[in-house]
């Protein structure tokens, strides 16, 4: 989008009279005849009011000045007079005004004979204002200095003139500023403002002594010392510059300006000699120690530079400074300067732990990248020098510490600190590349080869890695990265369905193929002969992935990827659609899009970057055919569909025109896609359709001019074929706003009408489409009815829509409707529902805009009988406001007075109020009323003031009346849940004991209710109301939510009004009243105890801390700094006695802390924030004296308070700095003895986890997406480093198994928990990183816990500490640690712990993807360690626990390759955990109870020996050499599968099934083939009839389903042997009495359904028994059963798949093997599922259409896979042609009239009367909001017209007909009696009986049109 520049403003100078005059009568005095002309054109641009006249007049002087001659004209007072005024305005003009470069071009117009005249002039002008002292003037005045610099000659030599002057000015300026800014604490705006124009200032003195070097180094040499008036005040300046750089209040941007001014002005005093480096390195280093080379003006002028207390940051600056304002390219340096160039990269390294806001990592960053830039400069030259080349050289330690810098900041948090970093590398490559010996061919370089290897070998979630290996293909080009690892482009192509990861993944990708493509191209110089090589790397594993990859994977693809490759080589494009085309198609996979989607893909890509022509004769019917493009529209997947109508709609031009094909197929596309559950896929629709529709107006535009020029009979067509596709395209989503309809096809017909509006508009005129006309009055009350849908979404839209239709067809004109609207409107905002005030709120909205609103109300007023007048207004006023002012006036005013009687009658009754009129809905109404308001252009100002006042008074007395409820200390439970109305009496009774606070005695002591008090509550009419807790609760808190939001948005909108300031100001609400206003939301917040309330509170108080930020008031701008500390000093002071909640994690105090630190600018120094921090960080921490009451309560406010704001991200960056501190008193508190600060210590901690490792973005705890690198970790946290090490050494010496005893100490497990989620990265090198050896041995000493988990923990937390290259010898160390004989010291926990982390640490060592793959064998051969103490796998050993670890250490090292254990013992190791697994309980068991599940470790001890048992027998057979291999590997299956102890059978039937589903899959790796032995499947079917444990009855009913059927059948059960049906039988009794677990359920309908399909086919030639028959009966029963709404979506995916597989043998089958009956009922089931609304039913039911039979498929309809919508319409055809080939046509009417009928019944007792209203809040709608039973009959209804006029016999009998007329004239009476029963404007306040009788009347009335031509045949 091109952005247009800003044009500066013109405003005229406007003088003073007394100023005005005596200019004037300057330019009046006598002269030459030209010196008149100029002065009277000068005295006529000062008396012009015109800015645009007064730039023309002075470029005129400037032409005339420029005439002059020095013959003709003499330097008289008049010329002088002239000059002197032009140079009064150059320095009166602001600098971005144009009129101020008029001038300048006007003074430097004049002739060189009058350049001296005029300096002197300007300098005197400029001279006599910096001598004023006004501070007002110091900006004005600097940006007159800095553009007098601006490229004005004449403007530079004035100040050259004036330079010390200048430069004293700015001494001035700069002292005062600095000294301003210690008192603007808390007043961000004014602090903010200042900043600005202290940089400003620090700029201009820079740019003044840059353009003055000459006049200052004269100075410098001519000055005999050093008192001169220019050098004093240059030091005064550098004082100046000291004083910024030293205060840490100033904005870093300030403060890096001043750094570089230091060096600049050093230099500017020095010279350029080589003292200039040193002095600088003496201020890095903070160091006077350089002899006499530092002077001692320098000394006295910077000596704050020079204090070692300095902040850390004044390096940082003054490193920039010194290579910013230094030369460093060009040129051979001195030795100095090398020296300078090579210590300022320390400098920044040592800053690396000591900073900690993020915003001066980032200028660390910034910094370091200048440096390599200014680096790879100094080495550019034709000889390196020495020292910079042996420094700089890849390898060298400070090469190596930049590195680890990269490495610790490469997944930084802020992008631009992973910018820089990557910036670096790259520039690190240079400099390396600049200091080697191998600069002709980088790929030799041996350092250069090995850093690739490192970074491609790091793990890919590694977001750093991706743009240093796109340096690296830079460097050496894409072809090296290849041929060390061929797989890249596959692997990158992987990545790219992790959003997170996929532009780092494309980027790279861009990278390699474009680099690939050049480097191919140089070496085939003969045309194309590269292509294929290149297609076959790069577009082939992209085609592979397009076409099986997860949807997401390819949606990235296509919005990353694709795009650059076609741009890259366009012509890949046809070789994509030809490898396509021929692909089979069954490489889709399952949730993958397939060829055809994948087709879609390319083209829609190829398309939008224009590499796709589209020619309508090439592009449709060429090289896509339209029933291709059909079926891609209506695809089951959404992608596919997204693709296909992307294809349509995007194109390379906006004004191509759509053709006729195009717009065919939209008609074929939008009816099936308007109600698509996804948000993601509304969104990219409606974005799409935009796109269509700005396709079709620009091209119209184009069309109609050409048609202006010359009519062209060819484009008039277009242009009508356009008005007639538009207006179909608004018929249609008008026709789909019908009662019922869902809420996503409402949303998306909304979005595309108001589209349509937006582009076109709903004109009703000649001009344009007129598309108004296509409008009728049912479509705009059809939109209007929206405006009481239940979704706040489609309200808006609506509401937005109805203002845009022609206004004869929304029809609120009219008066009578217009006051039936309002008056529903003002009935609704009190209604006990709380989605009624919405609507109201909504309709309010609709109907400001109307004239005749106020004689509207009016008539609703009278028609209540209240004698009420409005207020009357100034007839003046009244034609100053707009009628939406007035409007909103009248109708704030009247529920002001509704409110004010509600609020006396809830004061007298509170159960009144809540049952009858809330408060809620009026204040809400009010709130949406005032939104619409422009409050700053108000013209009834009077009035408003007073509405605002009053409003404000009205918010208090409604707060007051509800308060006592919210504040309570159990808000939810305060009133007992009585639905008797005899009871409702007594809660009054308990509402008037209630104080406002807790003081009461009445919930300390409980009290009986007094049973004479039995009469009903009732209103004023006397009607009775049942009241229940629910409704007073949400009373009371919604009302505390709309008072907060009211006042909250008055603060927000209305002006701030100052009276005794500003008695003229156009303000409405006073600073008093925003006062008053935060003290009452400071109340809330502190006291209230219900979540809503004090939410909603924080909500309406982040309104007004902003209003409080932006106003002018000095006074309002310092209120949340003085709140907050008011506050903390209240938190700090609290005890049990104070009024703050302590319990319900503080309540509201985080959240008003929250809205005051918030209010703070981030660009600030965030002053409030660090004094916050630091206070509630000094109180989270435990006292030193213990813990006591009056500690223990600001503790727990401290740390609840600290963990609402680590959550807060709009704090964002700003804080972390103070996480270390956060996670000391989190862990800190674990230690305490209260169990409340535990409590809030573990809260805090968990916030603090997500906040440093990020939100868990996968279901692995411990993936490494949520981890990071011990370097990275501790370089962030510097401070966490000794804390976690000493708590750690304090932990582990507390962990002492040896006594017996356990002792837990407090911290540990979250020490651990910390620890554990750090990992090595292998670019740490080879020293442990970052001194993390000492944490190595307390963690090893942690695993002897006597606590299970606490071993666990520290086997996990053992593992990022041990480099990869080490992890063998540790795991040796570890074991020789372990007894090689059983005795009497033993110590089982310490030998459990040691091998839990031997198990770790070799776990995570086999499944690293980056440790040596080439290691010496002998230096890590585990076995002479394990050999010795296999005793601990044995008998011999009589703890189960750490029998079990140990059999998993050897299941690990037997069951993988490869592994750290040579061959031969290897070998043997396994021959001998054979031997031991022969010997045990599993395999040989000592008695029948050999094993005591009672004992601690049974069961995982019995799931280890499983474990290795099922690596022999199922997952690694190839690697067991096991004596008769497959008899004993059977055996051993077998023998787990009968184990007694459920948990084993359990373990191996999963692993079992998984090998058998690996062995389908057809893409199965090596080693993993069919079973190396025959499994008896009569232990299966045998265990199928016997198992009683519910799982293993599941998973071996799972096994049998994926067996194939001939070996089931004949079904055994030991010796006997069961037929077809008896085991049916059995499953089916197994069906009906497992409805307790799904699993069972869902693998026995699986399997049953096996049988059933099985059953029909074998049986097709013959009749089936009659028990076969009820079998199958029984069958469809329980299928029917579970596809009910109410089923769990898992027992309805898998009827989905069991219908889906019936479909070919049962539901289409000729001979109708289960009868008419079911079959249609099992059909029925099908429509039911496709109407589900959970998405993945439907898909899955959809998928039957790739079953139907060949002969079955109807020309022109769609086959495979398709959406569920189209699906439905589908098999509802294709049910009506069965009927027909059945020859059953009157039986599939007869069912079909029934389905149209519907089951459901109308019941107008329940649905919406007022006893609903009062007992149930909260309405429940149907379960299902996707079905639309509208749409649905009106489905069946055009299928049943078409099948009646088949001819058919028999025909409907009689009866039948008789039947089901009286049924529909039942339903006929039914809905005629409700629809009379309903009330006015029933659509808004009976909205669900509406649409329910709408659906009953169209069902009937559809019904009774087929029964008709049924009686007339």
């Amino acid at each position: 989008m091109v952005v247009k520049k800003k044009t500066p403003k013109v405003e005229a100078v406007v003088l003073d009279d007394v100023k005005l005059k005596s200019l004037t009568d300057s330019l009046s005095v006598e002269g030459d005849s030209r010196s008149i002309e100029l002065a009277q054109v000068l005295k006529d641009s000062l008396s012009s009011p015109d800015p645009v006249e007064q730039i023309q007049l002075i470029s005129k002087a400037g032409f005339m000045l420029e005439q002059l001659r020095e013959d003709e004209s003499s330097t008289g007072p008049l010329l002088h007079a002239c000059l002197s005024t032009l140079a009064f305005l150059y320095t009166t003009l602001p600098a971005k005004n144009p009129l101020k470069r008029a001038v300048a071009s006007a003074l430097r117009s004049g002739p060189d004979w009058l350049e001296e005249k005029t300096v002197g002039w300007l300098s005197e002008c400029l001279s006599s204002s910096l001598s004023s002292m006004n501070t007002d003037q110091f900006s004005h005045l600097t940006d007159s200095i800095t553009s007098c610099l601006d490229g004005f000659k004449i403007g530079e030599k004035c100040v050259h003139r004036l330079l010390t002057e200048v430069l004293q000015f700015f001494q001035r300026t700069l002292n005062y500023y600095v000294e301003q800014n210690r008192g603007l604490a808390g007043r961000h705006v004014a602090q903010a403002q200042l900043m600005q124009s202290c940089l400003a200032v620090v700029k201009a003195s820079m740019l003044v002594v840059q353009r003055s070097q000459d006049p200052i180094s004269s100075a410098m040499v001519s000055a005999s010392s050093d008192q001169s008036d220019l050098h004093q005040v240059l030091c005064g300046l550098l004082n100046c510059y000291t004083c910024i750089l030293t205060d840490e209040e100033f904005l870093q941007t300030v403060q890096s300006t001043a750094g570089m001014a230091v060096v600049l002005f050093i230099r500017s005093i020095m010279g350029n000699g080589d003292d200039v480096p040193v002095i600088v390195a003496g201020l890095l280093q903070c160091s006077v120690d350089a002899g006499d080379t530092v002077p001692q003006w320098l000394r006295l002028s910077c000596a704050g530079l020079y204090d070692s207390s300095r902040p850390a940051a004044v390096a940082l600056y003054l490193s920039h400074g010194a290579l910013a304002m230094l030369s460093w390219r060009g040129k051979t340096h001195g030795p100095q300067t090398e020296k300078l160039l090579l210590l300022i990269p320390e400098v920044l390294l040592s800053l690396d732990t000591r900073v900690k806001e993020s915003s001066t990592v980032m200028v660390v960053a910034r910094v370091l990248t200048l440096w390599s830039g200014a680096a790879v400069d100094c080495v550019q030259v034709d000889t390196c020098p020495p020292l910079l080349r042996s420094s700089l050289v890849g390898g060298s330690p400070l090469i190596a510490r930049l590195h680890h810098h990269i490495y610790a900041h490469w997944e930084h948090p802020l992008d631009g600190v992973r910018h820089q970093t990557r910036t670096l590398f790259q520039n690190l490559l240079k400099i390396h590349q600049h200091c080697s010996d191998h600069k002709s061919d980088p790929t030799s370089d041996p350092y250069i080869s090995q850093l690739t290897r490192d970074l491609l070998a790091l793990e890919w979630h590694m977001k750093g890695k991706y743009g240093t290996l796109a340096c690296l293909v830079e460097h050496l080009g894409a072809e090296y990265l290849l041929e060390l690892d061929g797989g890249l482009p596959s692997r990158l192509l992987g990545l790219m369905g992790d959003q997170t990861l996929a532009p780092y993944a494309s980027d790279l990708l861009e990278k390699l193929f474009v680099s690939h493509k050049a480097q191919l191209c140089a070496r085939f110089r003969d045309g194309h002969a590269w292509i294929d090589g290149w297609h076959e790397v790069w577009v082939t594993p992209l085609l592979q992935v397009l076409c099986t990859a997860r949807l997401d994977q390819t949606t990235y693809i296509l919005d990353y990827f694709l795009p650059k490759l076609l741009r890259c080589n366009p012509s890949s494009l046809s070789h994509m659609v030809q490898a396509l085309q021929e692909m089979p198609s069954c490489t889709e996979g399952a949730g993958s899009r397939g060829a055809l989607g994948a087709l879609m893909t390319c083209l829609r890509a190829a398309r939008s970057q224009g590499v796709l022509k589209s020619d309508e004769e090439e592009l449709w019917g060429g090289l896509v055919s339209l029933p291709l493009m059909r079926q891609a529209l209506v695809h089951k997947h959404d992608q596919v569909r997204m693709d296909a109508l992307g294809l349509l709609c995007e194109s390379h031009r906006s004004t191509e025109k759509l053709s006729r094909q195009e717009m065919e197929l939209i008609r074929h596309f939008l009816p099936f896609n308007l109600n698509s559950q996804s948000p993601g896929v509304r969104q990219q629709t409606v974005s799409l359709l935009k796109k269509l529709l700005c396709r079709v107006k620009e091209s119209a535009q184009l069309l109609q001019k050409r048609q202006e020029q010359h009519e062209n009979e060819k484009d008039q067509q277009v242009l009508n074929m356009y008005q007639e596709f538009l207006r179909w395209f608004c018929e249609t989503l008008f026709q789909v706003l019908h009662p019922g309809a869902s809420f996503s096809r409402c949303l998306m017909a909304l979005h595309l009408l108001l589209l349509i509006a937006e582009h076109f508009t709903f004109n009703t005129g000649s001009v344009g489409f007129a598309l108004g006309e296509s409008v009728s009055v049912a479509d705009a009350q059809a939109v209007l009815y929206c405006i009481a849908n239940n979704f706040l979404e489609v309200k808006q839209l609506a509401c937005n829509l109805l203002q845009k239709l022609p206004p004869a067809a929304v029809r609120l004109q009219e008066p009578e409707r217009l006051q039936s609207l309002l008056q529903v409107a003002l009935n609704l905002s009190t209604s006990t529902k709380p989605f009624d005030s919405v609507t109201a709120a909504h309709l309010l909205n609709l109907l400001l805009h109307q004239p005749g609103l106020q004689d509207a109300l009016l008539g609703c007023i009278q028609e209540q009988n209240i004698p009420l007048r409005p207020p009357a207004l100034n007839q003046s006023q009244v034609s100053e406001a707009s009628t939406l002012e007035q409007n909103t006036l009248a109708v704030v005013q009247w529920l002001m007075i509704c409110l004010k009687e509600e609020i006396l009658k809830a004061e007298s009754s509170l159960l009144q109020a809540s049952a009858c009129c809330p408060l809620y809905g009026r204040a809400h109404c009010i709130t949406a009323v005032l939104q619409q308001l422009n409050t700053g252009s108000l013209a009834l100002l009077s009035q408003w003031r007073a509405v605002v006042s009053e409003l404000i008074g009205l918010c208090y007395r409604m707060s007051d009346v509800v308060s006592p409820v919210v504040q309570s200390s159990s808000p939810e439970g305060l009133i007992p849940m009585d639905t008797e109305s005899e009871t409702s009496a007594d809660l009054q009774k308990i509402l008037q004991e209630i104080q406002p606070r807790d003081s009461n005695d009445f919930f300390s002591s409980a009290r009986e209710l007094d049973p004479s008090e039995t009469s009903h509550n009732c209103g004023s009419d006397g009607e009775a109301y049942r009241v229940t807790a629910q409704m007073v609760l949400v009373c009371c808190w919604r009302t505390m939510k709309e008072v907060s939001m009211l006042l909250g948005h008055l603060c927000q909108s209305m002006t701030l009004y100052c009276p005794l300031t500003h008695p003229d100001s156009r303000g409405v609400i006073t600073e008093d009243q925003v006062e008053g206003v935060g003290k009452y939301f400071r109340e809330q917040l502190l006291q209230s105890r219900h979540r809503g309330a004090f939410e909603l509170a924080y909500v309406g108080f982040v309104q007004l801390t902003e209003m409080l930020c932006r106003s002018g008031s000095a006074t309002l701008q310092q209120l949340p700094a003085h709140w907050l500390k008011e506050v903390l000093e209240e938190v700090k002071s609290s005890d049990p006695s104070s009024k703050l909640c302590a319990t319900r994690r503080s309540a509201g105090i985080p959240f008003y802390i929250q809205a005051l630190l918030s209010s703070e600018p981030k660009s600030s120094s965030c002053g409030l924030l660090k004094m916050t921090m630091r206070s509630l960080t000094a109180l989270a921490m435990p006292p030193n004296d213990g813990a006591t009451e009056s500690s223990t309560v600001p503790q727990v406010h401290a740390l609840n308070i600290l963990r609402a704001l680590y959550r807060d991200t709009r704090l964002g960056e700003n804080i972390v700095p103070f996480v270390s501190e956060g996670m000391q008193a989190a862990i800190l508190g674990f230690t305490s003895p209260v169990w409340a600060v535990r409590n809030s210590s573990t809260l805090l901690f968990s916030t603090l986890i997500t906040r440093i490792f990020g939100v868990k973005k996968g279901k692995d705890e411990h993936s490494k997406k949520n981890r990071m690198t011990g370097r990275e970790f501790f370089t962030r946290f510097p401070a966490l480093y000794p804390f976690l090490l000493s708590q750690l050494q304090e932990a582990a010496a507390s962990v002492n198994s040896d006594s017996g005893q356990v002792k837990l100490h407090p911290s540990l497990f979250l020490l651990l928990l910390v620890l554990g989620r750090l990992y090595p990265s292998p670019m740490d090198g080879s020293s442990s990183p970052l001194g993390l050896a000492p944490f190595m041995p307390l963690i090893i000493r942690c695993g002897r816990s006597a606590v299970y988990r606490t071993r666990e923990m520290a086997a996990r937390a053992l593992v990022p500490f041990v480099l990869v290259t080490q992890v063998p010898s540790t795991i040796q160390t570890l074991l020789e640690e372990l007894p090689e004989a059983p005795g009497p010291g033993i110590q089982q926990n310490h030998i459990h712990g040691t091998l839990l982390q031997v198990l770790s640490l070799l776990r995570s060592y086999l499944t690293d993807t980056h440790r040596p793959q080439s290691e010496n064998t002998q230096d890590c051969d585990l076995s002479s360690a394990i050999f010795p103490r296999l005793w601990l796998a044995t008998r011999r050993n009589l703890c189960l626990v750490t029998r079990g670890a140990f059999l998993d250490l050897l299941g690990c090292l037997c069951g993988r390759i490869p592994v750290p254990v040579s061959e031969s013992p290897l070998k043997k190791l396994r021959e001998e955990t054979l031997h031991i697994l022969m010997a045990l309980e599993l395999m040989a068991p000592q008695g029948p109870d050999d094993i005591d599940l009672s004992v601690p470790g049974a069961t995982q001890y019995l799931q280890s020996l499983a474990h290795i048992a099922i690596s022999v027998c199922v997952e690694s057979p190839h690697l067991w050499e096991c004596p008769e291999a497959a008899g004993f590997q059977r055996d051993l299956l077998e023998r787990l599968l009968q184990c007694p102890h459920y948990e084993v059978r359990l373990f191996a039937l999963e692993q079992f099934l998984k090998r058998l589903q690996r062995t389908e899959d057809k893409s199965q790796h090596c080693g993993q083939g069919p079973l190396p032995f025959e499994l008896s499947v009569s232990s299966l079917t045998s265990l199928a009839l016997h198992e009683t444990y519910p799982g293993c009855q599941a998973k071996v009913l799972q096994v049998l389903a994926v067996l194939p059927l001939s070996s089931l059948l004949p079904w055994r059960d030991g010796m006997m042997s069961l037929s077809c049906q008896e085991a049916l039988e059995h499953l089916l009794t197994l069906l009906e009495t497992s409805t307790h677990s799904v699993e069972l359920y869902c693998a026995t309908l699986s399997l049953t359904s096996r049988l059933v399909v099985h059953m029909a086919e074998s049986t097709l030639q013959q009749e089936l028994s009659e028990a076969a028959v009820v079998c199958l009966s029984r069958w469809g029963a329980l299928v029917l059963q579970s596809c009910g709404e109410e089923q769990p979506a898992e027992v309805k995916l898998m009827s989905a798949e069991v219908l889906v597989k019936a479909v070919p043998t049962l539901l289409t089958a000729p001979a109708l093997p289960l009868g008419i009956t079911h079959t249609v009922a099992l059909w029925k089931c099908l429509f039911t599922l496709l109407q589900d609304e959970d998405q993945d039913v439907r898909d899955g039911a959809a998928d039957f259409t790739c079953y139907i039979p060949t002969h079955l498929h109807n020309t022109g309809v769609a086959t495979g896979a398709v959406s569920p919508p189209v699906a439905l319409e589908m098999g509802v055809g294709l049910l009506c042609q069965l009927f027909q080939m059945w020859d059953h046509v009157a039986d599939g009417v007869v069912n079909l009239i029934e389905w149209l009928l519907g089951d459901e019944q109308l019941d107008t007792n329940c649905a919406e009367s007022p006893d609903l209203d009062e007992e149930f809040l909260f309405e429940k709608g149907d379960l299902n909001l996707w079905a639309e039973p509208l749409l649905w009959a009106r489905m069946l209804h055009g299928h049943l017209s078409a099948l009646l006029r088949v001819p058919y016999s028999p025909g409907v009998r009689a009866t039948e007909l008789d039947r089901l007329s009286a049924i529909a004239n039942s339903n006929f009476l039914t809905a005629q009696s409700s629809m009379k029963a309903l009330p006015a404007l029933f659509q808004f306040s009976a909205t669900i009986l509406y649409g329910k009788t709408t659906l009953l009347k169209e069902r009937t009335s559809l019904a009774q049109s087929h029964l008709e031509t049924l009686g007339r045949l």
